[in-house]
């Protein structure tokens, strides 16, 4: 089974391809923090802020917990492709990170559909 991962900015609106959506909203976001605002998920001193919290952490591991339990059901049902969207206030940091650290994980490609568009 193909599994995509996609994030996006919720400000942009949700996609309608998703058969899973996660929002990471409640995470610490980077865009507060002046030398990470012009930054994105894929730079590295972005991803080590949003880690460096406890609950990002945890988060992400229970995550994939949820994805190592539903993915093997949706593959027995015969899908043939399954998207994972995760969301931010504006698909540049959080949701990103989390994103590639899920593909690493996973060992698949994600698309980050809003990383270009600037604003919170």
């Amino acid at each position: 089974m193909k599994i995509n991962i996609m994030t996006f900015g919720f400000k942009y609106g949700m996609p309608e391809a998703a058969d899973m959506l996660f929002d990471v909203r409640f995470l610490q976001n980077p865009y507060w923090e002046e030398e990470l605002r012009e930054l994105t998920g894929l730079d590295a001193p972005v991803a080590d802020y949003i880690f460096n919290f406890p609950e990002s952490t945890e988060y992400f591991e229970k995550l994939c917990e949820f994805l190592d339990f539903t993915v093997p059901k949706f593959n027995y049902e015969g899908r043939g492709e399954l998207t994972v969207a995760i969301g931010c206030t504006g698909g540049r940091h959080r949701s990103v990170a989390v994103a590639e650290r899920l593909s690493a994980r996973f060992n698949m490609k994600a698309e980050h559909r809003d990383i270009n568009k600037q604003g919170v």
